[in-house]
């Protein structure tokens, strides 16, 4: 997250960028394509993983072990509280997100150029990230990012594991719009407290 450049804006998390859009903070026409990256970039660092402990899952027999290096499960399934996890999780980093000012610094003898962070500039959110973490961690392993649990989830799908784990489909829809309507909620709230 700290090694960004100032290529995405540490975008990593749809969400992020969701609710930067909803707030009216990010172009539209960026968010499909910021999407995509972060899907193909999840989805990269899965099979990574895939490929670093192959010989790791060869011999784990214990049940949801190995799926669990790719994507979040709940420690109680109840969908109505996972999804409230999410979304509070979600709320509070995107509300973070748009809150959180940096000290910028301007100089006159640098002219008009503004002195900042630079990529430690996302020392913050990576606080609040790690914060929310030790939080609501527990209840559903908090995903926090669609892509984060979906496109590794996906990668586990396709990956022949031999006496593989079941992939949970059925709660796959959590980490995802839970987020998403984390997102959406921070973005309104942002946009009363400051139109």
């Amino acid at each position: 997250m700290l090694a960004t450049a100032d290529m995405s804006g540490a975008h990593i998390n749809p969400a992020v960028t969701l609710g930067l859009a909803f707030s009216g903070l990010f172009e539209w026409s960026k968010v499909l394509p910021f999407i995509i990256a972060q899907m193909a970039g999840a989805m990269l660092g899965a099979f990574t993983v895939y490929i670093f402990f192959r010989n790791h899952f060869k011999i784990t027999t214990t049940s949801g072990i190995r799926r669990a290096c790719f994507c979040t499960a709940p420690a109680i399934r109840n969908y109505s509280n996972n999804f409230f996890s999410e979304l509070t999780g979600t709320f509070i980093l995107i509300f973070a997100v748009l809150l959180i000012t940096l000290p910028q610094l301007e100089y006159e003898s640098f002219g008009s150029t503004k002195v900042g962070l630079g990529s430690l500039g996302a020392l913050p959110v990576s606080l609040v990230v790690f914060s929310v973490g030790l939080s609501l961690g527990g209840t559903t392993g908090y995903a926090i990012n669609p892509a984060r649990d979906l496109g590794p989830r996906i990668v586990h799908t396709l990956i022949p594991f031999k006496n593989k784990d079941l992939n949970d489909w059925k709660y796959s829809w959590v980490p995802v719009f839970g987020p998403v309507a984390g997102a959406l909620l921070a973005a309104i709230l942002y946009r009363i407290l400051l139109p």
